[in-house]
């Protein structure tokens, strides 16, 4: 019998690969700024709506809301806009792809920050390995009908910044020992004040004029890509550990490579291929654990 933490699992990667085809088909219509803030708005229904049924929402947990403030724009603001910004210039399973870099640059932030995490020749290694991956992706030696090099800056942005979420949160939010449902709402909705007060609204509704438009931002990214997702994946924190879940990541370069080219005739190329297995390699590498020194005396 199938266990549901699993179905859970796969579910979540198959939601995370998919969002690049829905912000691809949006931002046809609106602007990357637009299709966030729709994003973040539909995704802070459940979310809210989850915290509420938990009952983990609580009042004093607003003397730490500057906390929830730099999370809002490391893990949400600014990650779901360069990645939508990132995906309007680059096929949606290319954007796919470079999104496998997010725990690179977590490892890379985590080295720096953190004294707890070391830089060995092994880790040294796989982020090497990871960015090759990138490098292959992007393909800079290609000029004219290649991939477009701000495109590619735009997920790089993304994935750094999430990256960095990633480190902040171990280290200043983490130790609060507040519910990650809790944290969640808090950092959304926090999102959603910032990019309602910086986002130009003028011509969104257009995104009603295409019904695969609005249905990819509500439902796909909005519903299922934030709300849903976050639900998913504190499931899974609970049922297999933080480890297990985190590993979710593999799994979206693969779907958005695979949607992109049976829904919307992307050309599959063998090098996509490849640097898939790089970036993905470089990340297991990362995360062979490192043996433990030994105290002095």
């Amino acid at each position: 019998m199938v266990k549901p933490a699993s179905v859970a699992f796969v579910a979540l990667g198959v939601i995370w690969g998919s969002n690049f085809i829905f912000m691809k088909w949006a931002t046809e219509t609106i602007s990357a700024g637009q299709v966030t803030l729709l994003r973040v708005l539909f995704g802070f229904v459940p979310v809210m709506a989850y915290a509420l049924h938990r009952r983990v929402l609580a009042r004093r947990h607003l003397r730490h809301a500057h906390h929830f403030f730099v999370m809002s724009l490391l893990a949400t603001t600014v990650y779901y806009f360069a990645f939508a910004a990132g995906t309007a210039l680059l096929p949606s399973g290319v954007a796919g792809v470079l999104s496998g870099a997010i725990p690179l640059f977590t490892f890379i932030s985590a080295a720096i920050f953190l004294r707890s995490e070391r830089v060995t020749p092994l880790r040294l290694v796989g982020v090497l390995i990871g960015f090759g991956g990138v490098l292959l992706t992007a393909r800079p030696w290609e000029t004219g009908g290649g991939v477009d090099p701000v495109g590619v800056l735009y997920m790089l942005l993304g994935a750094a910044s999430v990256g960095v979420s990633f480190v902040y949160a171990r280290k200043f939010v983490s130790p609060l020992a507040i519910a990650p449902a809790a944290l969640t709402t808090y950092q959304v909705g926090l999102a959603l004040l910032t990019l309602l007060l910086v986002t130009d609204l003028d011509g969104v509704t257009a995104l009603t004029q295409d019904t695969r438009a609005t249905v990819g931002v509500v439902l796909g990214l909005g519903l299922l890509g934030t709300g849903v997702a976050y639900i998913l994946y504190y499931f899974i924190v609970a049922t297999l550990g933080a480890v297990t879940a985190s590993s979710a990541t593999y799994i979206p370069p693969v779907v958005a490579l695979v949607i992109g080219w049976l829904l919307v005739d992307e050309p599959l190329h063998l090098l996509d291929g490849v640097a898939v297995l790089l970036i993905l390699s470089g990340v297991a590498v990362l995360r062979v654990p490192q043996r433990q020194t030994l105290p002095r005396t």
